[in-house]
């Protein structure tokens, strides 16, 4: 039960420091410095120093310790056992040194996500490690951390800062993949672009490479956009493909998983539908076996909307596994936890249950449990609050009432012709002139079959079909369109409504 390696020029002493702590040594291998095969990561104790190699795995927030750091007791066994993930054992080891017991309580926090204090600007040490650190550290603290006071301080001024004062190629690469991210986060994709550009120098490590290479095609995948940019997208691919089989070379499991995710929303792009399933299904697994539940949900959220899309596409055999997907996520996205997530679930699921095949018997209770959906939807996406959302929702809500069993007191086409109306009065002509015509269109196909015996009514409601049908030519080019709501007109003027 191996959990981390120590390389050194002096295993005699490294020894004596790990055997004062009981059973340490069951946790610990010992390799001596001339050994090329040791783990990249170890913690290397050489010529009276402790060196640490920067943490791309991200099994900590990426907080640096000072440098050089002396060897001694105390100094060892507080990197020891911040590698084991001991905190309390750290601060015990590390409160001989203020700067050091600082930037041990500093990661501990983070990584904990309680508040921290952000560390002071640094005045004086310019061009030194220390002057890098200092605002590298800040930095992150201020990307990351859950502050204690609100703060104007800004966030890219300290990383920017920090990379004028890297030591070396791996070091900027090291702060740029952090900064690179933040810019991605908020929609700085050019600005991202040009960071990771200019830290993808030749001299660079090959994880250094990667890591930059792992935040690069993210960017380039933010970038994709209907129509897809075939060379970006085979950019894309690329870069993905380069990044998953380092992590997985380096058994980086659950960020191969995340990897895999991507490849499947990449694939889609492509409507490569099996190749796509396959990757969010290995995905699944490995989120299950690793026993990750927010990514597993997450995962099978992914999976849920692959395979709704499809059946929405004329493969109504994936309704059902799409419904299996998305229950199973719900187990993590509750309304309570997450409920916009909760809510377009909901949405979609609505959508299945009106159309999952099934025997004939069935149908009434899938569609109680499709009403209900929609209607969990509908609570949260609001019409204030959500109106392009609430719209599709109404429509795909009115879309299902025509799909309902008839029932036995009340006119399903009679509400779903009121769903229709609500969603148009969101998709109005100026704002959403191409979702307003299918709207229509639909609002027409459903209006035939209203149940209304008052004539007054009926004339209301032909009265409203025919202005909405000569509405259509004036909202879309689309031919296929403009004749539906032609064929609509025609019809309508065959009635003789008294």
């Amino acid at each position: 039960m191996l959990y981390l390696t120590i390389r050194t020029d002096n295993i005699a002493a490294v020894n004596q420091v790990i055997a004062s702590e009981f059973r340490l040594s069951e946790l610990v291998q010992m390799m001596p410095i001339t050994d090329t095969d040791a783990d990249p990561d170890a913690i290397t104790v050489i010529e009276e120093t402790i060196q640490v190699s920067l943490d791309w795995s991200e099994s900590l927030p990426p907080i640096l310790l000072p440098r050089p750091l002396v060897f001694s007791p105390e100094n060892l066994l507080t990197v020891v056992f911040i590698r084991l993930d001991n905190w309390e054992k750290a601060y015990e080891y590390g409160r001989h040194d203020r700067s050091l017991a600082d930037t041990i309580d500093l990661t501990n926090r983070l990584q904990a996500g309680v508040s921290v204090d952000v560390p002071a600007r640094p005045v004086n040490g310019v061009g030194t490690f220390e002057t890098y650190r200092r605002w590298h550290n800040r930095a992150v603290a201020l990307h990351y951390g859950n502050l204690e006071t609100d703060t104007d301080d800004d966030v890219s001024e300290a990383y920017q800062t920090a990379l004028s004062h890297a030591p070396d190629a791996d070091y900027t690469a090291y702060t740029t993949k952090h900064y690179a991210t933040l810019l991605l986060d908020t929609g700085q994709l050019a600005v991202s672009n040009q960071v990771l550009a200019q830290a993808a120098v030749p001299e660079l490590s090959d994880a250094a490479k990667h890591e930059l290479l792992a935040v690069q095609y993210a960017v380039w995948l933010q970038q994709l956009v209907v129509p897809y940019d075939a060379d970006l997208l085979e950019q894309t691919k690329t870069a993905l493909w380069q990044v998953l089989q380092y992590y997985e070379n380096q058994q980086r499991t659950i960020q191969v998983g995340l990897l895999l995710v991507d490849a499947a929303q990449v694939a889609n792009f492509t409507n490569s539908f099996a190749e796509s399933l396959g990757y969010i299904s290995r995905a699944v697994t490995i989120f299950r076996n690793e026993e990750v539940p927010e990514l597993l949900a997450n995962a099978l959220y992914r999976k849920g909307v692959l395979l709704y899309t499809w059946a929405q596409s004329g493969n109504p055999q994936f309704y059902r596994p799409a419904m299996e997907a998305y229950q199973e996520a719900l187990k993590v996205f509750t309304q309570q936890n997450a409920p916009a997530v909760f809510a377009e679930i909901q949405h979609h699921l609505g959508v299945i249950f009106a159309e999952i095949p099934d025997e004939v018997k069935k149908k009434s209770i899938w569609a109680a449990v499709s009403s209900s959906s929609f209607q969990q939807a509908l609570a949260y996406f609001t019409r204030e609050e959500f109106p392009y959302e609430y719209a599709t929702i109404c429509n795909h809500y009115a879309n299902a009432l025509t799909k309902y069993p008839q029932a036995a007191k009340s006119d399903n086409y009679a509400k779903a012709i009121g769903y229709y109306r609500d969603a148009l009065r969101v998709r109005t002509a100026e704002d959403y002139p191409y979702e307003r015509a299918l709207t229509i269109l639909n609002y027409l196909e459903a209006g035939w079959y209203v149940g209304e015996d008052d004539p007054e009514n009926q004339r209301a409601l032909y009265n409203d079909m025919v202005k909405k049908a000569s509405e259509v030519r004036f909202l879309v080019t689309d031919e296929a369109l403009i004749n539906d709501a032609e064929q609509h007109l025609q019809r309508l003027g065959e009635l003789v409504i008294g």
